[in-house]
């Protein structure tokens, strides 16, 4: 992926052709960032709020987390993923944890992340948004070799399967949730200072799959 400097005029080589990026290109790229900001933000307060457990900061976190989901699912509409099958697939991830949470949150009297944390099987459910997010830290360490993407690539899966299976004591689980939240924060800040060439990727290889599915059909 090309890291040059954007201009209106300027032209790409790419592996399947010449390509320009327009301005509902950059903008597309600034949505998913500012995506990722907030999502990082609303789970990193929220983890703090969790951290500082008592009746009102737990109420609290239940906004935070949709805040969090919210921005989630507009950076998966956003971000470029050259398989459009795997895309697909993280976008429905999305949509059944997000249901899933709506549902846990609605039908318990209990605050969610109480019903959450004294229910492990609800990570049956909303574990499917952080699968969500797990394939994003997956691309982006895939594509860009970023060091905290690789480690919550394994920090996240590893933490909800410990909390599910119930192997993980809680002091374990407390550091690694710091963890994710710190990193969540870096990889975020991160991305702010990249060139947003990076994040669109190679236009000519989403045009040349677009018309292998078209000939297809």
């Amino acid at each position: 992926m090309t890291t040059q400097t954007v201009s209106p005029s300027q032209v790409y080589q790419g592996q399947f052709g010449e390509f320009t990026i327009d301005q509902s290109d950059r903008t597309g790229v600034i949505i998913y960032r500012t995506a990722l900001m907030v999502a990082a933000l609303s789970f990193a307060i929220g983890t703090a709020l969790a951290f500082n457990y008592n009746p009102t900061t737990i109420q609290a976190i239940t906004p935070f987390y949709t805040c969090f989901s919210l921005a989630l699912g507009v950076s998966l509409l956003t971000i470029h993923i050259y398989m459009a099958p795997l895309h697909r697939l993280l976008q429905v991830f999305w949509l059944i944890g997000s249901i899933s949470a709506f549902i846990f949150a609605h039908v318990d009297s209990q605050p969610f992340a109480v019903t959450v944390y004294t229910n492990p099987l609800t990570i049956l459910g909303i574990g499917f948004t952080f699968a969500a997010l797990t394939g994003i830290y997956f691309k982006e360490a895939f594509c860009f070799n970023r060091l905290e993407t690789k480690a919550l690539t394994f920090t996240v899966p590893g933490l909800l399967l410990g909390h599910l299976l119930g192997f993980l004591p809680i002091h374990v689980e407390q550091i690694l949730l710091g963890i994710w939240a710190t990193l969540f924060l870096v990889f975020a800040v991160r991305k702010t200072f990249q060139a947003i060439p990076a994040d669109i990727g190679d236009k000519s290889v989403f045009a040349y799959l677009k018309a292998q599915r078209t000939a297809k059909v």
